[in-house]
């Protein structure tokens, strides 16, 4: 552990000092990572690129600010900081459509069922995430992935919490559906082998 957070703190300390080896170490060792961050929230490749691109020049620009917390801690940031990229760029060039849930759509207490991703491989729940439109997807990886409250969710994408509250609530709806098609589409091919 000790040995770990030295290892980060030299590099960080590097990246200040303008280190273009220690840059590139940091890039190769965290761009897999932070390019499936991205990824949740924008399905474009070239937009993902971009957006890495610009979360990269950003981060080491500000790492002489960053606070080193213990290991784990410049990942965590460095997430912080695509994520906020990736909504900067949704909000510039993509058409988020929220709705509010009326009276009728309010889901039955009973009936807030989770997806259930038990069985299914991760790369397969990414792009059943990343199908998602917009606005829901969005607020699916607000809420799911970083933690956030509708509350906060509000506050970020300048929409009511009851919107952020219904854009979840339906991506929970449609990936349950897509969910329930991968199952049936699994269990077929598997009867088809059989025979």
């Amino acid at each position: 552990m000790i040995e770990e957070e030295n290892k980060e703190r030299k590099l960080i300390r590097q990246i200040v000092q303008g280190d273009r080896v220690a840059m590139k170490r940091f890039y190769d060792d965290h761009s897999g990572y932070l390019t499936a961050v991205c990824a949740r929230y924008i399905s474009n490749r070239e937009d993902i690129r971009d957006v890495l691109q610009d979360s990269f020049l950003k981060i080491f620009n500000a790492i002489h600010k960053f606070e080193y917390k213990g290991p784990g801690s410049l990942r965590a940031w460095s997430v912080r900081i695509v994520v906020n990229e990736a909504l900067n760029h949704i909000k510039e060039n993509e058409k988020m459509q929220f709705t509010d849930l009326s009276d009728g759509d309010i889901p039955d207490p009973a009936d807030e069922r989770e997806p259930d991703f038990e069985d299914i491989p991760t790369s397969v729940i990414l792009d059943m995430v990343r199908m998602l439109p917009p606005g829901y997807r969005t607020v699916f990886n607000l809420f799911i992935f970083e933690n956030k409250s509708h509350k906060e969710i509000a506050s970020i994408l300048h929409i009511a919490e009851s919107s952020s509250a219904s854009q979840l609530h339906r991506a929970k709806g449609i990936l349950m559906k897509e969910i329930e098609l991968y199952r049936l589409k699994k269990n077929h091919d598997e009867r088809s082998m059989a025979r």
